[in-house]
């Protein structure tokens, strides 16, 4: 029997989805092969929160629990936190650090892919295509001609570091511009203002499965409001089409750019890829490394039409983060 850390929470505006996630995953995992533990990482404070909702506070010094007297470490830790501290790269340098084994990517992988407009920079050297864009730091000079001129319109102003489509704004005219950029520095320092691609959007899980990359069946987003915003894809807002109603053609076009990118960037664990197709082309527009994994979420839907089920799905996460 393993003891399984399932980490949870988290810092930013995602941790009542994260918290929702790590249940999941608490319910599903294999009482006969693990021990689960439900650890909520929040600022104020890290603990074990027992099925009683008793709160143990953790040892960050070797990421251990008292329980009764008793010491509990653990054999691996299922990392459920979305955004920060969790999908930037903190958490798995602590644990690398501990030498304690994870279910997500390595530290620098999630740096990377946390920073939109890092991990966009990283891939285009490999011809991976994405829209244009325009950064701002938070007290740069704001151009507005010059950021149409780059862009043009209708374009997306969003926050760089923060998921979940939290900070982000879809522009139709300059005189809003401003607006959307105040928004978006609410939730981060740095905001990425990318080119409004129009056409099919998809959303392709990658995972390290049975020791090899797997790409799972493609999910397309069709979605109720101007864009697959933070309603759309919690509140029903949306359909998430899987298989998504593409040809073979653009199936084959994606799938291979989605493998492409997750071995470029040497990922391990979960990844979820978005995607747009213009001119028939698919361009990326970000990839998340700890994707949601509530049973209505997009990577167990695709899962599911693999027929992996979310038991196998995390089993083989351990599995793997423990080899």
């Amino acid at each position: 029997m393993k003891n399984i850390a399932i980490i949870m929470g988290g810092y930013s505006s995602e941790y009542k989805i994260s918290l929702t996630s790590g249940n999941v995953v608490y319910e599903t995992l294999d009482r006969s092969k693990y021990t689960p533990y439900r650890i909520h990482i929040f600022k104020d404070k890290w603990v074990y929160v027992n099925d009683e909702e008793d709160e143990f506070p953790i040892d960050k010094n070797d990421f251990s629990i008292n329980v009764d007297a008793f010491k509990i470490t653990f054999d691996c830790v299922f990392n459920a936190i979305h955004g920060s501290p969790g999908e930037d790269g903190f958490m798995q340098g602590y644990f690398q650090l501990l030498g304690i084994p994870h279910t997500s990517c390595d530290m620098y992988q999630a740096s990377v892919t946390f920073n939109k407009r890092d991990c966009l920079s990283v891939l285009k050297p490999y011809g991976i295509k994405t829209a244009e864009s325009y950064f701002l730091n938070l007290g740069d000079t704001i151009d507005e001609a010059a950021i149409v001129n780059t862009v043009a319109l209708p374009c997306f102003v969003k926050a760089n570091k923060a998921g979940s489509s939290f900070g982000v704004s879809k522009v139709h005219k300059q005189e809003d511009l401003q607006k959307a950029i105040d928004v978006a520095f609410k939730e981060d320092d740095e905001i990425i203002i990318e080119s409004f691609l129009d056409g099919v959007e998809v959303s392709v899980g990658v995972i390290t499965y049975k020791g090899k990359t797997k790409v799972l069946p493609i999910t397309e987003i069709v979605s109720e409001n101007d864009f697959f915003d933070y309603e759309a894809k919690y509140l029903g807002k949306s359909q998430e089409i899987t298989p998504a109603r593409l040809t073979k053609e653009q199936e084959d076009k994606v799938n291979k750019e989605a493998k492409k990118v997750y071995e470029v960037l040497k990922m391990k664990g979960f990844s979820r890829s978005e995607f747009i197709f213009k001119n028939g082309e698919p361009h990326l527009l970000e990839m998340n490394t700890v994707p949601g994994l509530t049973r209505e979420s997009i990577l167990p839907q695709q899962a599911a039409a693999a027929n992996i089920t979310l038991a196998d799905l995390f089993d083989n996460a351990i599995e793997e983060a423990l080899k």
